[in-house]
């Protein structure tokens, strides 16, 4: 049996396996990467996303926030500076794409911070504008979620438009520093307590885990078939070569019969 497994022949077939085992491990390592990924954004989406909102001073600055508060939920008083609205383009809810509506909002503390009121339906044509729900005029007590500035895509959209919620890219084109996140509208309430019309509220935050963690066990059960079938492979010739080397009229006790040899015979 070692003559075989040390044959050339099988020498290769090991290196294929192996070779499949190596690839095997880091795919498994890369799902499960994966998977804690979308689960230490569970748990924040989780451990903030009820939470009793928070002064949005108390939690944010001029620099960029850190992903360990992402999805805070905060609260704060001022006004719209509704001549600045931003649409951000190809942004999908329930498989529609259309754009959300970024509005810059002065705080009383005096600093600015981009809310995305929702989203709407795209326009007939791509220089067409959508029709936007106004941002309230006058003072206005907003809640909602803190995100973090999405990467810049290097498009160079229509004046007032945006390819990504970059906060760099809207401050330039609002023409005032921005907070270091946006926020995403929960609700908004006017001096009276009542809610001014509004886009269409964002889906809430996707928590599913997703099959990665399931992936990544599979991928490491699988490093061992490569050296199995390797096994059963070199086995087979091995009992085979008895078979033809046992002297005529004698059998090979190391050989079972299968039921499909009896019945070519």
């Amino acid at each position: 049996m070692v003559r075989v497994l040390t044959s050339r022949r099988w020498l290769g077939a090991f290196a294929v396996a192996l070779a499949f085992a190596v690839a095997a491990f880091f795919l498994g390592q890369w799902q499960w990467h994966r998977y804690e990924a979308k689960a230490a954004r569970a748990d924040r989406i989780h451990s903030h996303y009820d939470a009793k909102p928070q002064p949005i001073a108390s939690v944010l600055g001029v620099d960029p926030m850190p992903l360990s508060r992402e999805w805070t939920r905060v609260t704060m008083r001022g006004r719209y500076a509704a001549d600045a609205t931003l649409l951000v383009r190809n942004r999908p809810y329930q498989g529609t794409y259309g754009y959300e509506v970024l509005v810059p909002f002065r705080d009383t503390s005096g600093d600015t911070v981009l809310v995305d009121r929702g989203w709407v339906q795209n326009a007939q044509t791509a220089e067409t504008s959508p029709e936007v729900v106004p941002a309230p005029t006058g003072d206005v007590t907003v809640t909602g979620w803190l995100r973090r500035s999405e990467p810049s895509l290097g498009k160079t959209p229509l004046r007032g438009q945006l390819a990504s919620i970059n906060l760099a890219e809207a401050s330039r084109q609002v023409g005032t520093p921005l907070l270091g996140a946006y926020v995403i509208l929960e609700v908004e309430r006017l001096p009276d307590g009542t809610a001014p019309d509004r886009p269409t509220a964002l889906e809430a935050p996707d928590t599913d885990l997703g099959p990665h963690q399931a992936y990544a066990f599979q991928w490491w059960l699988g490093m061992v078939v490569g050296f199995v079938l390797v096994w059963f492979g070199a086995r087979r010739e091995y009992q085979e070569g008895l078979e033809e080397s046992a002297p005529e009229g004698t059998t090979t006790p190391r050989r079972k019969v299968r039921i499909w040899d009896e019945e070519d015979a």
